[in-house]
């Protein structure tokens, strides 16, 4: 195809692209002032030109064809090209603006990310934030994510890599639960409280404390077993037991007193991830503006 017979299809890309995030027609023609009649009808005329179906219609829903999954994968790299010369062409502006999407685990993001976006969002009123709550593996180039925040011992090949803090677990109780049950000396005395532990594995139970050259384990009893960092946290907050939590979680709570760290002259070391929490995004010579000032804004707020 000659670059001018390519040049009218420009357009019909870009909506397809479009209808394949938004999910259908109709949510896909909102955002671009048109109906999903018109939408509908840029498909067809892309689906000539290519001579490939693209969707697989039905009455409630469409689904995309094989053919249709390779052309969406370019169709969203010119997306991403048009979006990158308009950032380079932007990078002389004083002035931050569009949308950030950063895309972090579930705890992390409610704890770490979440409370530093509101005063982001006053500094830099021309940007927008949009924060995935995801625990799967996303990958910022795969997954057409600017920014991902990743817990691991070992920053990734290829991704530029800034340190946000670190994961460091600890047992907590409210002052309330410490008053009525007593405040455990040695981790042995754990055997005798309500624990809140995570129960994803059968040895959840098991928490290993350490103090230099001495290791001990107990194991832990409680009447409530919860594999969220935030259900925990509140389950501790209203005197349910001695819970297991992130440091990232409780350090306000800590702070104000409403939790107290149990044991704290041991370290505690639970099976869960504990480590370096990095941002990473890909090597980019031009990055654009909005997300130069959001990676600056957390390593910042993070003290990184």
């Amino acid at each position: 195809m000659t670059p001018t017979e390519l040049l009218p299809l420009l357009p019909d890309l870009a909506t397809f692209a479009q209808v394949v995030e938004a999910g259908n027609f109709s949510a896909a023609a909102r955002p671009l002032g048109t109906t999903p009649s018109t939408i509908s009808r840029q498909v067809q005329r892309l689906e000539r030109a290519l001579g490939t179906r693209l969707f697989e219609r039905s009455t409630r829903r469409i689904r995309l064809t094989e053919s249709g999954m390779e052309v969406y994968r370019h169709c969203r790299d010119m997306v991403d090209a048009a979006s990158g010369a308009i950032d380079a062409a932007s990078q002389l502006t004083a002035q931050p603006r569009g949308r950030v999407s950063i895309s972090a685990p579930i705890s992390l993001a409610k704890s770490l990310i979440h409370p530093k976006i509101p005063d982001f969002l006053r500094t830099y009123p021309e940007v927008e934030v949009q924060v995935v709550f995801d625990d799967r593996d996303i990958d910022p180039i795969r997954d057409y994510v600017d920014l991902v925040v990743r817990p691991t011992p070992t920053t990734p090949q290829g991704l530029v890599a800034r340190q946000l803090g670190t994961v460091r677990w600890m047992p907590c109780a409210s002052p309330g639960y410490l008053r009525a049950r007593g405040t455990p000396v040695v981790p042995d005395d754990l055997a005798q409280h309500d624990c809140l532990y995570i129960g994803d594995a059968p040895d959840d139970n098991r928490w290993t404390f350490r103090q230099g050259s001495h290791t001990q384990t107990v194991e832990v009893r409680g009447r409530y077993i919860a594999n969220d960092v935030s259900a925990r946290r509140e389950a501790a907050l209203e005197d349910w037991g001695v819970a297991s939590l992130p440091e990232f979680a409780v350090g306000d709570d800590l702070r104000a007193g409403r939790l107290v760290q149990v044991l704290p002259e041991w370290a505690f070391e639970p099976r869960a991830y504990s480590g370096p929490v990095w941002l990473l995004y890909p090597p980019n010579r031009l990055l654009p503006p909005k997300v130069r000032v959001l990676i600056d804004w957390l390593v910042e707020q993070s003290g990184g």
